[in-house]
Formats: C-alpha cells, structure tokens, sequence
C-alpha cells in the first residue's frame, strides 16, 4: 500500500469514526456496554471531534512530499494512536466497559493504524 492511499484510508476511518461518535455517541457506548450518561456522551462527541481534525489533517496531508512537517503529522497520529490503543482495554479489564466485541475492533484498528503510520513516517526522507 503507498504511503498516499494508506494516509487517505486512514482519514476515511477518522471521518466514520468521529461522524458516528459525533452523530451517535449514546449507540456508540451501547455497543461497548457503557450506560450513555449525559457527561459521558460529551465527552464521547470531543473525542469524535478530536478524531474528525486528525482525519482532516491526515486527509490534507496525503499527498505531501517527504518533509519534516510530513514525519510530524505522521508521528502525531502514531501518538494518537499509542494513546487510544490502551484505554479501551484497561477499561474492559476494570468493568467499565463490559462488551469485549465492542472493544477488540478498536483496539485492533488502533494497531494497525499505529504501525502504518509509524513505518511511513520512518520512511519519509529529511527534507526542508
């Protein structure tokens, strides 16, 4: 896969994601077997939004040549996704969230997209 389509699936999965978080978040939290509480669905439509400007930004940057702006945008969503990768599965072990298939998809797309973006930001050449 090259890095353009990769960065364009990415956005594409970052723009269904926070439309459905934004849009939905109380069936969003049904399928993970959360009770959507009025505080915690807000704080389910910020991280949609959140994950909406990620996407925007991915999506804007597909086509960018080798930079160092690249590489940063690159580990920035590497960041966001080392961060993310960890809270739903913490959380399933506590009893917080008590749908493990509602966990195991995430968690599974936060590695994939972890590792796709940390080897092509390892791959971007020094540039200006």
């Amino acid at each position: 896969m090259t890095r353009t389509s990769f960065l364009t699936l990415a956005s594409l999965v970052a723009f269904a994601v926070a439309t459905f978080a934004l849009g939905f978040p109380a069936l969003l939290l049904a399928a993970k077997g959360v009770q959507p509480t009025p505080s915690v669905v807000v704080w389910v439509r910020e991280v949609g939004a959140l994950i909406f400007a990620a996407g925007a930004t991915t999506l804007m940057a597909r086509k960018s040549s080798d930079s160092s702006a690249l590489r940063a945008i690159l580990m920035g969503n590497a960041v966001l996704h080392l961060g993310l990768l960890p809270i739903e599965l913490l959380a399933f072990s506590n009893g917080v969230i008590t749908q493990g298939m509602g966990v195991a998809p995430n968690s599974l797309l936060h590695l994939a997209l972890l590792l796709g973006f940390l080897k092509f930001a390892r791959e971007v050449k020094s540039g200006p």
